[in-house]
C-alpha cells in the first residue's frame, strides 16, 4: 500500500504520518458509519413507501406536464425531511439560486429578512443587498437586518429578541460556516434558535442553509421547527452523481410561492420537464448517505493532522460535527495556495492543472478553488478553496469515497511540505 501511495506522489514520511494520526480514529469512524446506515434507511423508507419505479427513471421534455419520475422524487425529499412538501428540479441551477428562490418568492416589498447567526455566506450578499446587486432583494424593497454570533459562537438572545419586529417575516439561518471560522450550527443548536424565535413571533418563517449539513446527523433542521430547509443537489444530496439542481423543502405555502416565482405565476410545480436527469437524481440521493460519510471521515482526518502541525481548525480534531466542512487557518496566502495544489493534484479530473486565485462572480476578493471533479464546480467531490484575505483560512470538503478523502488530505500535505510551509513532527518522519 505504501509503495502504490508513493507511487502517487506520497513521501514515506508524510504516509507514515497520516498512519499515525488514523491510529486514533476508528472509534469515531465507527459512528459516522452509524449515522450513514440509519440515514441510509431513512431514504430507502421513503423511496419504497413512494413507490419509486422504473417507470420513474424515464422522464420528460417540453413543458413536463404528468412528469411521474419529477413528482414522485419530490415526495420522496418530502418524506426525507419530514416535511409538507419539496421542490427538487434541474432548473435549480445552485445553491445560491435556491436560497433565492425561497427567499424572493417568500417576502414582499416591506417585509423585513433577519439573520440571528451573523454575515451570510458571500454570494448571498449580493441576493440580498448587502453588497449592491441587480435584482436583489433590496431593490423590492426588502429590509435586512442582522445579529452577529457573540464571540464564543453562541447567539446573542437579547439582540434577536430586540431585532425582532411586525415587520420581521423570514428568518434566514445558515447551518454552515461559510466562509468563516465560527462554528457550524448542530441541528439541535438550530432547534432551540427556532423555538426561541417562534415564541416571540409565531407566525414568522424560518429558513434553514442546509447545504453540506444532509444526513451527517441523524435528524435534519425541518424535524426541530424549521419551515424551509434548502440545499444543492452537487453536495451532499446528489451523492456525487446530480450534475446540476437545488431543493426546497418545507410547508407546502412556501414551496408552492417558490415553485411559482421559478416557473411562473400559474403554472408553479405543474411544469418543469426532468430531461433524462432523474436516474442520477434518484441514485445519487440513494448514494448520499454513505458519500456524506465518506466525506466526513475526510474532514475529520484533516482536522487531526493539521491541529497536530499547529494550526488553527474549526471544527477542532474532537468537536462534534455538523458538516462536512473543515476549515484550517495558514495565515498566509501561500499556504492557502500550496493546499488546494495538493487537492487539485488529488483529483481524478484536471488533476495536471494548477489552481489560481481569480475573481469569481459573487465574491469581493480572489477566490482559489480546486475541484477537479466529475461534476463541475462539485463541493461533494474532493474539492477545496478559499478567499485571499485574512485569516488566510482554506476550506476543504468532499470526497466520493473515504480512500479518496483519505489521498487528497495527505497530497495537501505533501504539497505543503514540499513548499517548506510545514514540518512534520519527528515520529512523522
Amino acid at each position: 500500500m505504501q509503495s502504490l501511495y508513493q507511487s502517487l506522489g506520497i513521501a514515506p514520511r508524510i504516509y507514515t504520518f497520516g498512519a499515525q494520526i488514523l491510529a486514533g480514529l476508528e472509534e469515531r469512524f465507527k459512528k459516522i458509519d452509524e449515522t450513514a446506515e440509519y440515514n441510509q434507511l431513512k431514504v430507502l423508507r421513503a423511496m419504497q413507501k413512494n413507490q419509486v419505479s422504473e417507470a420513474c427513471l424515464l422522464g420528460t421534455t417540453g413543458y413536463g406536464y404528468n412528469d411521474l419520475g419529477r413528482d414522485t422524487l419530490e415526495a420522496v425529499y418530502a418524506d426525507v425531511f419530514h416535511t409538507e412538501d419539496a421542490l427538487v428540479r434541474p432548473q435549480i441551477t445552485c445553491g445560491t439560486h435556491a436560497l433565492a428562490l425561497a427567499l424572493m418568492s417568500n417576502l414582499r416589498p416591506g417585509d423585513e429578512l433577519l439573520s440571528p447567526v451573523g454575515k451570510p455566506y458571500d454570494t448571498l450578499e449580493e441576493v440580498i443587498g448587502i453588497r449592491p446587486s441587480k435584482g436583489s432583494l433590496a431593490e423590492y424593497g426588502i429590509i435586512y437586518r442582522q445579529v452577529d454570533l457573540l464571540p464564543d459562537g453562541s447567539f446573542d438572545y437579547d439582540k434577536i429578541k430586540d431585532a425582532i419586529n411586525e415587520t420581521t417575516c423570514l428568518v434566514t439561518i445558515q447551518r454552515s460556516k461559510g466562509y468563516q471560522t465560527r462554528p457550524t450550527l448542530s441541528v439541535e443548536r438550530i432547534g432551540e434558535l427556532i423555538a426561541f424565535i417562534k415564541q416571540i413571533k409565531p407566525d414568522v418563517l424560518c429558513m434553514v442553509d442546509n447545504c453540506y449539513g444532509e444526513f451527517v446527523e441523524t435528524k435534519e433542521p425541518s424535524d426541530v421547527g424549521a419551515d424551509m430547509v434548502v440545499g444543492s443537489l452537487i453536495k451532499n444530496p446528489g451523492g456525487g452523481l446530480a450534475p446540476i439542481g437545488g431543493y426546497i423543502a418545507g410547508k407546502k405555502a412556501c414551496v408552492e410561492n417558490a415553485a411559482y416565482r421559478l416557473t411562473s405565476p400559474g403554472l408553479g410545480k405543474e411544469v418543469g420537464a426532468s430531461l433524462g436527469i432523474l436516474p442520477a437524481f434518484y441514485q445519487g440521493l440513494f448514494l448520499a448517505p454513505t458519500v456524506t460519510a465518506g466525506a466526513l471521515k475526510g474532514a475529520i482526518f484533516a482536522a487531526n493532522i493539521y491541529e497536530k502541525l499547529g494550526f488553527a481548525v474549526v471544527p477542532n480534531s474532537t468537536e462534534s460535527r455538523h458538516d462536512i466542512i473543515q476549515a484550517v487557518t495558514f495565515g498566509t496566502p501561500e499556504g492557502v495556495v500550496a493546499f488546494c495544489e495538493g487537492i487539485q493534484a488529488a483529483a481524478p479530473v484536471d488533476s495536471h492543472v494548477t489552481p489560481e486565485p481569480w475573481d469569481m462572480p459573487g465574491y469581493d476578493a480572489k477566490v482559489i478553488m480546486a475541484a477537479g471533479a466529475f461534476v463541475s464546480g462539485s463541493s461533494i467531490e474532493l474539492s477545496a478553496d478559499g478567499p485571499i484575505k485574512p485569516p488566510y483560512a482554506v476550506y476543504f470538503q468532499g470526497g466520493l469515497t473515504w480512500p479518496h478523502a483519505k489521498f487528497g488530505i495527505l497530497k495537501s500535505l505533501q504539497s505543503l511540505a514540499d513548499k517548506k510551509i510545514v514540518t512534520l513532527p519527528r515520529e512523522g518522519w
